[in-house]
């Protein structure tokens, strides 16, 4: 099946909703393709909030300062200024789109989180990635300009014999029929690859599909290594990816070990409020020398009321599980959060590739450096795919070939053995963990490049014999991606 629209998105985070709608009122004929229902993807899990300069007594140049002492030194000024003074009008938008942010004595409640120098982040309690993707999808939903394909995978771009992107092929995981899309403007908003790890705060969307697809069509990828670990996720057998906010440490979290002795004085002196490499680094050093499978996050020296006012989902789920946060402390871990780098785009979302865009986690900037200072990425989302919008709008007259080939498939079968998408996706999963953890190694690295290799090879050869599936074309993507991750950190001869 054929399908030509002004703009295809591909992703249903803010990224990719907020640039669908823009696009909408602006006009444009947009598919919004979302590879499981619209809600499902890193935004929605978004606990801290958003960061913005609203405060008068904040600053933009504290704010751009907070974000480069993050990013140690690798940051791009130049993406940082932009995006940081950008901040303010973008929350207005949010507002005005319907996201009720929790106040406090009839002013906006501003938290601050690991790394900041003042309180900017604005948050709906807890859950403020799902109040603000909630408030888009009510307003995707309802836009006659906007087509939703949900259960739709992006499988690869399709582009012209000069390099220009004319569409992408998309696999309907419902019916197994693969459609081509046409459209001048693609817009990959496709998010991480924290799958690609045994432990992620991650939902299980985030296998790194427009980084693949963009690496395979001749984008330039950059700064994968920096996998950004998040210090705090629950650590309990019951619990799958589920995140302990930022902000539970902002409002006074003391992180301990089991016979509640402080540890972050040894390693910093911002304590629970340095940045999240530096926490997440600390505490792996604090498990290993003591042989812990966890440490704990204490939060119960403040009024259970203040608790449930700003921690009420957190609160629900840990009490759940049997841990009441208002009397004891909460187990933690480390695990995988935040892909810094990915596919080059300079401000408005444009890759080296003519016709093709992306925005969001999947995008690399330069605002976050080695490291994403908290909160930073939501902002990223709504400034660069403003600016998208804008470059989209400002090009409109680019045409692309409407006669697309259609998904060919007559030479493949069905599989035989789907046991070893199970088992290489487990083994790579467990590998990059290993191997490729929050401390690496140049022996670890080659020992995970090699194996990570082997898999690939697997993966082709089953991708290029057999009909495709979404369990496929993900870990077609994610493997990639590891690959990606470790060539990255090979290359760069030092540690941030």
């Amino acid at each position: 099946m054929k399908h030509s629209y002004d703009a295809i998105v591909l992703g249903s985070g803010l990224a990719g909703l907020s640039v669908a709608l823009r696009l909408a009122d602006g006009g444009r004929q947009v598919a919004l393709i979302s590879k499981r229902e619209l809600k499902e993807c890193n935004s929605f899990y978004a606990q801290g909030g958003i960061a913005a300069v609203i405060n008068q007594q904040d600053s933009f140049s504290s704010h751009i300062q907070d974000t480069l002492i993050a990013g140690a030194g690798l940051c791009k000024e130049q993406s940082v200024k932009f995006i940081v003074e950008n901040a303010p009008e973008q929350i207005d938008w949010l507002i005005n789109i319907g996201v009720e942010f929790t106040k406090e004595n009839e002013q906006l409640h501003l938290t601050r989180e690991g790394g900041h120098s003042a309180r900017r982040v604005l948050h709906v309690a807890d859950a403020t990635g799902a109040a603000i993707i909630q408030a888009l999808i009510s307003k995707v939903t309802n836009n006659p300009n906007i087509k939703i394909y949900e259960q739709f995978i992006g499988i690869d771009l399709i582009l012209s014999e000069d390099n220009s992107c004319q569409g992408l092929y998309v696999l309907d995981s419902s019916s197994g029929v693969t459609h081509t899309f046409c459209a001048p403007n693609v817009i990959l908003a496709t998010g991480g690859a924290g799958k690609a790890y045994l432990y992620t705060t991650n939902p299980d969307v985030a296998t790194g599909d427009g980084i693949a697809m963009a690496y395979r069509s001749g984008a330039k990828v950059a700064n994968l290594e920096f996998i950004q670990f998040h210090p705090t996720c629950l650590y309990h057998e019951k619990a799958k990816s589920f995140l302990i906010s930022e902000a539970v440490r902002g409002e006074g979290g003391i992180l301990q070990l089991a016979d509640g002795q402080r540890f972050m004085h040894n390693h910093d002196q911002r304590l629970e409020l340095a940045p999240r490499d530096v926490v997440a680094r600390a505490i792996d050093f604090e498990m290993k020398k003591h042989g812990l499978d966890s440490v704990f996050l204490d939060i119960s020296h403040q009024p259970k009321e203040f608790i449930l006012e700003h921690f009420p989902n957190i609160y629900a789920k840990c009490l759940s599980l049997g841990i009441d946060i208002s009397y004891e402390p909460i187990p933690v871990v480390p695990a995988a959060h935040y892909t810094c780098g990915g596919i080059v785009t300079d401000l408005v979302g444009r890759t080296g590739i003519e016709g093709l865009y992306a925005v969001g986690e999947c995008a690399h900037t330069g605002l976050h450096g080695a490291n994403r200072l908290a909160s930073n990425s939501l902002l990223e989302c709504l400034v660069i795919g403003n600016s998208l919008v804008e470059d989209i709008i400002k090009h409109s007259s680019r045409q692309v070939n409407t006669q697309l080939p259609l998904w060919d498939e007559t030479l493949v079968t069905n599989p035989d053995e789907e046991i070893v998408i199970a088992h290489n996706w487990d083994e790579l999963r467990r590998l990059m963990w290993d191997y490729v953890g929050i401390v690496r190694s140049d022996k670890r690295l080659a020992r995970a490049l090699r194996r990570v290799s082997l898999l690939r090879e697997e993966i082709d050869e089953y991708y290029a014999s057999y009909k495709i599936t979404a369990d496929v074309i993900e870990l077609r993507n994610l493997i990639l991606v590891a690959e990606l991750i470790i060539r990255c950190a090979q290359m760069r001869k030092e540690s941030r």
